[in-house]
Order: C-alpha cells, then sequence, then structure tokens
C-alpha cells in the first residue's frame, strides 16, 4: 500500500501535505514551491501594497494579520490567481479545508494559469477531500505543458489512491518519458508496483530512484522496506547503511531500524557498533542504552545487560519499562527472588502498571506459589480486562489450587474480552473436564478448532477424550492423527493415537504408536499403563506386567492400576520391593515439601 501522498514533494504533493502554519519554521510561503519568491499581484497599488504586507506578516507567524491583509489585496484585485493562491495555501495550512478548496477552485478555474500554480492548488483540493477536482486541474497542466512530469506524477498518485492502479502505472510511466531523471517519478512508480504485486519493476524503479538523486531519503527507506518484506534482512540492512553514510547519519529512527534488523539476523556486533555510534553522539541516549542491555540479553550475557540497567536506573529511576526489564533478565538468570523484588519494586513504585502485575504473577505461577500468582494476576485483569494472556495464566493458577470453578469463571470473562481466542476456549474445556461436565468440554474445544483448526492441544484433548470414553472412535483417531501430523515429536500426542487406535481395535497400530510414545517421553506413568493394556489385549502377560509395575513405580498411588493388576492374577504389586521403594520416595519428597520446582 502506499505511505501516503506526503511523503515527497514534487508540487501538487507538497501543496497537500503543507504543515499548520505555527509548526512552518521557512519563510516559503505555502502557496509557493521549495524554491520560489512570493509574486507580487500586477500593478494596483493597494493590492500589491496589502500583498506585501501579508506576506510579511505570514513570514512572522503572524496569520490572521496575513489572512486580513490578503484579502484586502483580493478585494482591491479580485481577479489575482496569486492572491488567491496565497490564499488557499494559508487555509491549508491551517486546517481550514473548505476555505482552501474555495480559493484552489478558483485560481483551477481561470485562464492562462502558471502550469506550476495549478498543480498546487490540485495539492490542495486533494488534501482537501475533493481528488476528482485535483484530476481536472492536473489535465489542465498536462495539457499546457506535457513535456514536465510532475503533473503526470501526482496525477498518478491520485489515481492509486482511487484503486485505478492500471491507469495510475500508466500515467506515471507517461510523465517519466518526458522526465527520465524524476526519482519522484520512480518512486512513486515503485510504489504502484507493490499495488499491483510487481515487486521486481518496484525494486527496480526505488534504485532508479536512488541512482537519480543519491539523497532521496524516502527511495531508500522503501527500497528497504520491500527487502524486509521478501524476508531478505540483510539487503535490508545494507541499504539502511547506504542511507545512513550518504543521506543523514544523525538519523536516529532509521539507526534503530537498522539495529532492530542486525538483532533479528543475530548480527549482534554490527547492532553494538550502531548503538556505540548513537551513544557517541548523545550519552544520555536511554533508548540506546536499553537497546544495548537487549542485545546483551539476546547474546545471554545477562550479567552485562543487567549491569546496563541497573545503570540506567541509577541515572533515572522512574523507569517502569527498565525496571520490568530488568526484572525479566533475573528471571533469565534464575534470581528468582531478585526478578520478585524488582517487579514488586515496579508497582510499589506504581500500582496500576500492568506488566510487572502479569510478570509477576506467571512467575509466581511457575514457582507453583499460586496464591501469590492468583493476587497479581486478578490486579492485572481488572487493569487490562481486553489482554487475554493474564486471564489465561489467573485460570491456570486458579486450576493448580484445585479451584475449577474459579478457574472455568477466569477462563469465562477472559474470553467476554476475547471470544476469538482459541486458547482462553481450549482452557475452558480442561477446567470443564474437572468439573465433570464433558458435553461443555465438547463444545469448548470445538469452540477452539472452529477459530483454530490448527490448535494441536485441542486436537488432542477432544481426540482423547474421545478414546478414553470409548466413544466417537472415529473422530477420535482423526483428531488424534490431526495433533501428530501438526507435532510429531511430541510423545503425548502420539500416545493419544495409541491408545485411540487401541480402543478401535487396531492392535499392532496401537503397540507401535504407544512404544514410539515411550520413546518419546520417557518415564510416564499413563504411557505405561496403556503399554500394559495392550500387551494385556495381545496375551503378553509377562510383558504387561512389566509395564503395569513400571507405571506403579512412577506413580504408586493409582489405586485403580493396582486393584486391576490383582484382578489379573498378577499378585499384589504393593509387596514388590519396587514398589515398596517408589512409595517410600515419594514420602521422603513430600516431607521435603521444596519450595521452588
Amino acid at each position: 500500500m502506499m505511505m501516503g501522498v506526503c511523503l515527497v514533494v514534487p508540487p501538487v504533493i507538497l501543496m497537500a501535505c503543507a504543515a499548520t502554519p505555527r509548526a512552518q519554521e521557512s519563510s516559503v510561503p505555502p502557496a509557493q514551491s521549495a524554491n520560489a519568491q512570493a509574486t507580487v499581484p500586477a500593478p494596483d497599488s493597494a493590492a500589491t501594497y496589502h500583498f506585501m504586507l501579508g506576506y510579511q506578516a505570514e513570514l512572522a507567524h503572524d496569520y490572521n494579520t496575513a489572512l486580513k491583509e490578503y484579502r484586502a489585496a483580493l478585494a482591491a484585485d479580485s481577479a489575482s490567481y496569486e492572491v488567491k493562491a496565497r490564499l488557499a495555501g494559508l487555509y491549508f495550512g491551517l486546517g481550514d479545508l473548505a476555505n482552501a478548496a474555495q480559493y484552489a477552485e478558483e485560481v483551477g478555474a481561470g485562464t492562462n494559469q502558471d502550469v506550476q500554480l495549478l498543480t498546487q492548488m490540485a495539492g490542495i483540493l486533494t488534501g482537501s477531500g475533493k481528488p476528482d477536482r485535483a484530476l481536472h486541474l492536473l489535465d489542465k497542466a498536462i495539457q499546457r505543458a506535457p513535456e514536465r512530469g510532475d503533473a503526470y506524477f501526482s496525477k498518478g498518485i491520485i489515481l492509486l489512491n482511487q484503486k485505478q492502479v492500471r491507469l495510475a502505472e500508466q500515467t506515471v510511466k507517461e510523465g517519466l518519458k518526458h522526465t527520465s531523471d524524476s526519482p519522484v517519478g520512480y518512486y512513486y512508480l515503485g510504489r504502484i508496483s507493490i499495488d499491483s504485486g510487481n515487486t521486481e519493476q518496484a525494486l527496480d524503479s526505488f534504485e532508479r530512484a536512488i541512482a537519480a538523486s543519491s539523497s532521496f531519503e524516502p527511495a531508500y527507506l522503501a527500497l528497504a522496506a520491500l527487502h524486509e518484506s521478501k524476508q531478505d534482512k540483510e539487503k535490508a540492512i545494507a541499504i539502511l547503511k547506504k542511507y545512513l553514510h550518504q543521506v543523514n547519519p544523525r538519523n536516529k529512527d532509521i539507526r534503530q531500524h537498522l539495529i532492530q534488523l542486525y538483532v533479528a539476523t543475530k548480527d549482534y556486533a554490527g547492532g553494538l557498533a550502531e548503538l556505540e555510534k548513537m551513544l557517541e553522539e548523545d550519552p544520555g541516549d536511554l533508548d540506546a542504552q536499553l537497546r544495548l542491555a537487549l542485545i546483551y540479553g539476546e547474546k545471554k550475557e545477562f550479567s552485562k545487560a543487567i549491569e546496563q540497567l541497573t545503570s540506567i536506573l541509577k541515572a533515572r529511576p522512574a523507569e517502569p519499562k527498565v525496571r520490568d526489564y530488568l526484572g525479566y533478565l533475573y528471571e533469565e538468570s534464575k534470581d528468582f527472588p531478585k526478578a520478585i523484588e524488582t517487579y514488586q519494586s515496579n508497582i510499589q513504585l506504581d500500582p496500576t502498571y500492568t506488566e510487572s502485575h502479569v510478570h509477576l504473577g506467571v512467575l509466581q505461577y511457575r514457582l507453583k506459589r499460586f496464591p501469590e500468582a492468583i493476587t497479581h494476576l486478578k490486579e492485572a485483569v481488572r487493569l487490562t480486562p481486553k489482554q487475554p494472556e493474564p486471564h489465561v495464566v489467573l485460570g491456570l493458577a486458579h486450576l493448580q489450587s484445585e479451584q475449577y470453578e474459579k478457574a472455568s469463571e477466569a477462563f469465562q470473562e477472559g474470553i467476554r474480552h476475547n471470544p476469538k481466542h482459541a486458547d482462553l476456549h481450549f482452557n475452558l474445556g480442561t477446567a470443564y473436564d474437572k468439573l465433570n461436565r464433558f458435553d461443555d468440554v465438547v463444545k469448548a474445544m470445538e469452540s477452539a478448532l472452529t477459530i483454530d483448526p490448527h490448535h494441536a492441544d485441542a486436537l488432542n484433548y477432544l481426540g482423547y477424550s474421545y478414546a478414553e470414553r470409548g466413544i466417537k472412535i472415529d473422530q477420535a483417531l482423526s483428531l488424534t492423527r490431526r495433533a501428530v501430523a501438526l507435532k510429531p515429536e511430541n510423545g503425548y500426542y502420539v500416545d493419544s493415537l495409541g491408545w485411540a487406535f487401541y480402543k478401535s481395535g487396531l492392535l499392532a497400530e496401537a503397540l507401535t504408536e504407544i512404544k514410539r510414545a515411550v520413546s518419546l517421553v520417557g518415564d510416564d506413568p499413563v504411557i505405561y499403563e496403556h503399554l500394559g493394556e495392550i500387551y494385556m489385549k495381545q496375551q503378553q502377560l509377562s510383558d504387561a506386567r512389566e509395564a503395569w509395575l513400571h507405571s506403579l513405580e512412577l506413580d504408586p498411588s493409582n489405586e485403580k492400576l493396582l486393584q486391576r493388576f490383582q484382578e489379573q492374577g498378577m499378585g499384589d504389586p504393593t509387596k514388590e520391593e519396587r514398589i515398596q521403594q517408589a512409595k517410600r520416595r515419594v514420602s521422603e519428597k513430600i516431607q521435603a515439601q521444596p519450595l521452588n520446582p
């Protein structure tokens, strides 16, 4: 899409993009091109006198006086295009589009106007929402001076904005026939080519614009953006470096974008070099200092990143974003007490700083401190109810605390604000499962899959739920197959598929998948329990007994399996030394009660 008609400065665009007078620092009156002087009206002493007073007032930024004097000049010479043009430009700069368009129309309606004046008035009409009238003036300008390209280029942009892409391209190319060295023309052709899907022509056009004028900034930016959109970040980097070298080495926005590209390509040395240049020019540049810490963080040099951020906070303690990122770095370096302390400091300074509530809540959740997590996540939800992530983790914290009703309420509240968030629907389904509301489980999982047909967790959960209950086995197989196709190395998904095969009577396929699940996951009591069931079905009793004993070693509290073991005539598993040792390990673990995972 076009970046807008205000990017470059042929006369018509110059007028459309005139800044408000209070923002203009140039002494050039707004109704003239960048290099023009004020044109004095024809010889009427009163008209000339008031015109010059108006022009002087405009230079002094006294716009009310300028308008008064220009109107007095027009009263003395009602046919003066020059005075009407000044009024049109001044009104446009002041944001009075109705008066600007009226005077621009009057200038355009006359005869024998200067071609440049026509293009300027077309720009004002475009900016005032009258593109059709602007096209009329540009056609008049082209008719009078077909050898000049500016009017073609301006017309092409208006046509592009009207979605007449083919005609816009033809018009700009016609202008380039007459002005083949115009960077503006090639730039516009590039923009039009992007809209028409002709990437190669766009690249060629932007490069020609730069060749025509090595300091033409918009072409550099457009060319870099186009390379970036094609995932060719290296070429984008080369263009931005060339821009900084040839056009404006002090453009901070471009240098910052260059740094982002370096980080994206993991060229941290390049990013650090650019940051050093920024800090040489402005040692107090907070953004550059922060980006330096970000690069250290990306390089996993957490001590350097932490040192950098700590230094920033000493000089500027009231920077919550900096302190929040510092907390994240402490998390990444596994210094959880420091991370908690840092997030809490932010919250003490500003209790409404949502990000620190979220990050502290998530960290407490990871540390299995669910009451503390719930406290901060509730506050995050209150402060930013439309942000889905706090709702998700809040619901999960309630689930881990076995507060299933509260979990479902948290997910439902999140869905109310984010009805198209698949993860919220999925997690709501898991809460319903804990509440034994299977019909609602199905509805929630189907909602998640309607929003995201490739939601692997929902596919697996619903498919396994069907298989476990022995219902809709064909659907169970289809759903679990889709989940495994999306994540073939997820052993739990593979186990679900194997279990669906088992429930459908396909024992050979079931055994193959469950064995693969064991190889992917390792020691998991449920998978080994499934493996034992398959061996039992195949009358491989010794293999079944071994698989079940291993499952009970991993989870000696599985009363259902203990009972089934005995019912199948395999003896009392609790008398097995390996099971007794497993129970002792569990007891010792409970007594130890570790604070952190």
